[in-house]
């Protein structure tokens, strides 16, 4: 378990959506950790703090008010089951650039979900 928000914060999304929104980012995209049908991307610390939300979208990141934990997977660990690497931490290929995930995870959202003004709030 390694705390959030010190090396990096993390967006956490369900399977289906994630998947949409790795294509999307396609080379783009950074390391991204999996665990039983959840996926996590690994973002600058604070840098999503404004985002509006996205239904089924979870930025985990460490407040004042408590500290936020989550599992890595050691760096050979690339398929499952439990937690694994998705997309492998690289020489290249670490953290998401948050505005470009957010933008991925729009439209994956709208994709998988369907639009809904409501969810978009």
């Amino acid at each position: 378990m390694v705390e959030v928000g010190h090396h990096w914060d993390a967006v956490r999304v369900p399977t289906a959506i994630g998947e949409r929104a790795a294509e999307l980012l396609g080379k783009q995209g950074g390391a991204v950790i999996a665990d039983y049908g959840t996926m996590y991307w690994l973002i600058r610390p604070g840098s999503a703090a404004y985002w509006q939300r996205i239904r089924q979208v979870q930025v985990l990141a460490t407040t004042t008010a408590e500290l936020t934990y989550m599992g890595v997977p050691p760096g050979d660990r690339r398929s499952g089951p439990g937690l694994h690497w998705h997309i492998p931490v690289g020489p290249d290929r670490y953290l998401t650039d948050a505005e470009q995930l957010r933008q991925a995870l729009l439209l994956a959202a709208v994709v998988e979900l369907g639009a809904d003004e409501e969810g978009a709030r």
